[in-house]
């Protein structure tokens, strides 16, 4: 057993955006169950947490500044303690501000470790996910920004003139970036339109130049 337990150590530290994209995806698992709650705010801000300290972890490992890394995410964890344990919720466009900065820059320097060389790993693949998924996480945060300063930026089928949850702007973000649509989320105010177009960009252009170079880099390697 120690022996297993050696070993899997050993493989997150050979692939630690493996742990990373682990670690976003359970979250998209566990926020629609867990914000409906009762513990909700709280248990959502826990995990929050936990994806902020995992990503400043894996910066260490990138060409990104820590210190700046550190810097964005340490302000933003002490926000959403405020939040969840104060219920101090006027605190939210600050927070969401600081860990969308926080996202993009990781999601920057995950970019910029894949990019380093002529040879792609097994954990810079790993990385393509990790650095997709922050730039989703990003922009759902700049969603919940906007949507705090200018309230009705996004509207729905269901409960049109109530704000978008969590899960809906992320529904959103992970769909413009993926250019698979824009489901029944809709952008009404100019900047959020402005800013969902910029997302969509910006998923154009990751994947024809960060995902393609590595599928050719891939294919390189294998002959």
């Amino acid at each position: 057993m120690p022996g297993r337990h050696l070993e899997l150590l050993a493989l997150t530290r050979r692939h630690p955006s493996a742990v990373l994209l682990l670690v976003q995806l359970t979250g998209l698992l566990l926020y629609p169950l867990l914000e409906s709650t009762r513990a909700g705010p709280l248990a959502l801000s826990a995990f929050g947490i936990v994806v902020l300290v995992f990503t400043t972890g894996m910066v260490r490992r990138t060409p990104g500044l820590t210190w700046l890394s550190v810097c964005l995410a340490l302000p933003a964890i002490v926000l959403l303690l405020l939040q969840g344990l104060l219920d101090m919720h006027w605190l939210l466009p600050w927070s969401a501000a600081l860990e969308a900065l926080f996202y993009f820059y990781a999601a920057g320097s995950l970019v910029a470790y894949m990019m380093g060389d002529m040879h792609a790993t097994t954990d810079e693949l790993f990385a393509a996910g990790a650095s997709f998924t922050l730039l989703a996480w990003g922009f759902a945060y700049s969603f919940v920004v906007l949507q705090s300063l200018q309230p009705g930026s996004f509207s729905a089928a269901v409960n049109a003139e109530q704000p978008r949850s969590w899960t809906e702007l992320m529904f959103l973000s992970f769909a413009l970036l993926s250019s698979t649509g824009i489901g029944d989320v809709i952008p009404l105010r100019p900047l959020a339109r402005a800013l969902c177009s910029l997302e969509m960009f910006v998923g154009v252009m990751y994947l024809a130049a960060v995902v393609s170079r590595l599928i050719g880099l891939t294919l390189l390697r294998r002959e």
